[in-house]
This record gives structure tokens, C-alpha cells and sequence, in this order.
């Protein structure tokens, strides 16, 4: 299986250079051998990774094309073989004019379906211009064009001249990335499909394509490599409108992309990144230093104020803390007083409990004492003397002791 994956490959590779290799006389006017000999660059940092994207697990896929200088976040919008260092806001600003209106020309003259994306969309929205302060170009194209791009335009170089007096002239390079073969997301180094690159200083126009990635479990959903995805019925059928004053073509449903993909605060928000939204002009006015430096100050003084209320708010809770603490501690003291004084109470009644049932004893005691006292005491023998005369003896039987003593204590008397 890897075999036949990198045969597939090696001929995608093999098909680009014959590509190269036959581009027309009428667009080799300079040799697009570019890609030749130019130091390969590491690989920007990406984007964040998908949910559930197992970190330390390398998909396999094409090494990464496209390679940008970096150092910064503006460097990240130049390609790496013709960037020569940061442009300033007007001369960027003028480089992506006439790069937007050159490629929308050559796209328009050969018949090549084309729509504008996200930032780029956003300004159309605003003022059928481009966001001053965006660095991206961004636009769409099928599946289906981006494979026919491939396979007759791919390394075209491009000469414009514009209408304007005196006329601007410059070469640009449509450079179609031969991982673009790859309709999924693959190992992530690959997301962009083709380019559209201002050959003076680096400068490019990003070019994604757009597919029905599984026609059987999600039809009629287009996707790209970065997770973007569209019904059919939000893309077509495409408007045909004006951008920079050239024709233009914008996706059916671009209200419902936009807020999707930006939130409505996007189609409100009339100042943002150092521009405000003039209604009269209809325009994106870069503001002022001093506009700016009262900006800065007003910040500030609202991160102050902020700050501080933060504060007084965290005070006040400490405060409110505090009390609610003091007042757990008072209910706990009161709580621990009562049951002490439960405690005692029941102490104190158990004690007069068994006082009172010791002086009950004490009383049944003395009662019986009493009542032996006051009982009459019974003289000794007399109950022996009274069964005696009861049974008197017998004749001819021998007199008991008792009688002996009884008859012998007479005479004893008259002895003495």
C-alpha cells in the first residue's frame, strides 16, 4: 500500500514538472525556476489543532510547499522566495490593490470560477474594498478548477498593467501547491492549495479549494482543508458583483457565512485596529497619531478605572467576607453560649433530680426507723411457759428441766 501511494505521488510530482516544463510562450516571460536552489525554511507555527487530534501522531502526507519567512506575524504573509523584507501600510496597501485587480483579471479573462473569503468577503460587505489593516487575501475556488488549474495554468507568470495614469506593471506567479491533490487536511502542512504571489516583494493572494469531501455520509457539504465548510445552497448561485473595480463573484448566502464565521459584531463594529468606519465617505479612515495617542490614553484610563473598580469590588467582597465570617463566629459563640447554658440546666435539674430522690430515701428510712421504735417489745419465754401450762406432763414420766427448775426454784425460795 505505501508503495502504490508513493508511485502516485512521484507521478503527481513527475505531471507538475512537464507542466513546468510546456508553460506558454506568452507567460515564460521570465523563468519561473524560482523554486530551484531556494534555503527551505522551517514551518511556521499552525494553527490550533482539531479537537481530538492526538498529540505525537504524525499523519502521513507531502511535505510542506508553501514557506514563509516569519520572525514576526507579518512575516508570515510573504513567500519565503521573493520577500525582501516588511512593507510599509502604503506600500502594502497598494501592492494588495493591484494584486487583488490583476487576479481577478486573469481569472476573469480565462474563465477560471472564482469567489472572495473571509477577510477579504468581510471588506466586499463593508465597501466593496479591502480591509485596510488586513494582511490576508483570501479566496475560493471547486475542487474541480483548482485540478484544471493545475493542469494548464500551474506556474503561470502573469504580466499586469493597470488603467491608471501613469500605468502600474508587474509579473505575478500563480503557483499551485502539488499537495492540492490532497482533498483532505492530511498533516496539516498543506492547507493552502495555491497561491497568487506579487513576484517584487513577496506578497501573496491565498487560494483554497473547495470539495464534496464524502458525497455519501455528508452530500451537498463543501469543505476545505482547514475545517471551513458550506452547504451548496450557500454558495450557489454566486453573485456577480464589483471588488476594487473589478468584477467580482461572492458566495449566495455571504450574510449567513459572515456571521457564522465572524459573529454579527463584524457588520457593526465601526472602529477597529487603529481605523474607523466614516459613513459619508463610506470608507475605512486610518486614524490620526493624535487620535491614536488619545485612544491609547483613553484606554488606559479605562484599564485604570476597571482596574480600580476591580479592586474596590474585591475590598468590598473581602469587606462582605469579613462580616459574613464575624457573623458565622458571633451565631457559632451564641450557638456555643445556649448549649453551655443547655448543659448546665440539665446539669442542675439532674442534680436536683437525685437531691430530691436522696431525700425520699432519706424520709422512707427515718419512717421505718420510727416504726420500729414504736413497736411494743414481747418478755422472753413466755411462750415457752404458756405452751407449759397448756401441756401439762403426764404421771409417770420424768419431769423436764424446765419443770425440774420450776419445782426445785419453791423450795429454793424457802431455803432461803
Amino acid at each position: 500500500m505505501r508503495l502504490i501511494q508513493t508511485a502516485i505521488i512521484l507521478c503527481t510530482l513527475l505531471c507538475f514538472l512537464i507542466d513546468a516544463a510546456t508553460i506558454p510562450a506568452e507567460h515564460r516571460k521570465r523563468s519561473s525556476g524560482n523554486h530551484v536552489g531556494e534555503p527551505r525554511l522551517q514551518p511556521r507555527r499552525g494553527r490550533p489543532r482539531r479537537p481530538g487530534f492526538r498529540k505525537g501522531r504524525k499523519k502521513q502526507g507531502m511535505p510542506k510547499y508553501f514557506h514563509e519567512p516569519g520572525g514576526s506575524e507579518l512575516g508570515n504573509h510573504y513567500d519565503s522566495r521573493f520577500e525582501h523584507g516588511i512593507q510599509d501600510y502604503a506600500d502594502k496597501k497598494d501592492t494588495q490593490l493591484h494584486m487583488l485587480r490583476a487576479y481577478l483579471t486573469f481569472f476573469n479573462e480565462n474563465r477560471l470560477e472564482t469567489w472572495l473569503a473571509h477577510g477579504t468577503l468581510l471588506g466586499w460587505w463593508w465597501n466593496g474594498k479591502m480591509l485596510p489593516w488586513d494582511w490576508d487575501i483570501d479566496t475560493q475556488v471547486s475542487g474541480s478548477t483548482l485540478a484544471y488549474m493545475a493542469k494548464h495554468y500551474n506556474h503561470t507568470q502573469y504580466d499586469y498593467v493597470s488603467n491608471d495614469n501613469p500605468p502600474v506593471k508587474r509579473t505575478y506567479l500563480l503557483d499551485v501547491n502539488p499537495a492540492s491533490v490532497e482533498r483532505e487536511r492530511g498533516n496539516g502542512l498543506n492547507i493552502i492549495d495555491a497561491r497568487w504571489i506579487d513576484t517584487r516583494n513577496g506578497l501573496y493572494i491565498d487560494i483554497t479549494g473547495l470539495s464534496e469531501t464524502h458525497p455519501d455520509d455528508q452530500p451537498g457539504v463543501w469543505a476545505c482543508k482547514n475545517y471551513h465548510r458550506y452547504h451548496t445552497t450557500d454558495l450557489y448561485p454566486m453573485r456577480e458583483t464589483m471588488y476594487e473595480g473589478v468584477t467580482a463573484k461572492v458566495p449566495y448566502a455571504y450574510d449567513r457565512i459572515l456571521t457564522q464565521e465572524y459573529e454579527e459584531k463584524a457588520l457593526v463594529l465601526t472602529e477597529y485596529e487603529g481605523h474607523r468606519w466614516d459613513p459619508i465617505v463610506k470608507e475605512w479612515l486610518q486614524k490620526s497619531d493624535e487620535e491614536l495617542a488619545e485612544e491609547k490614553r483613553e484606554k488606559e484610563a479605562k484599564k485604570k478605572e476597571k482596574e480600580e473598580k476591580k479592586k474596590k469590588e474585591e475590598e468590598e467582597k473581602k469587606a462582605e467576607d469579613q462580616k459574613k465570617q464575624e457573623k458565622i463566629r458571633e451565631q457559632e459563640q451564641k450557638k456555643k453560649e445556649k448549649d453551655e447554658k443547655e448543659a448546665e440546666a440539665r446539669r442542675q435539674k439532674e442534680q436536683q433530680e437525685r437531691m430530691k430522690a436522696s431525700n425520699a430515701m432519706n424520709e422512707q428510712d427515718q419512717g421505718t426507723e420510727s416504726e420500729e421504735k414504736d413497736k411494743p417489745k414481747e418478755e422472753p419465754h413466755a411462750e415457752e411457759s404458756k405452751e407449759a401450762s397448756q401441756d401439762p406432763p403426764k404421771e409417770g414420766s420424768a419431769p423436764s428441766e424446765s419443770n425440774k427448775d420450776t419445782n426445785e426454784s419453791p423450795q429454793q425460795n424457802q431455803t432461803s
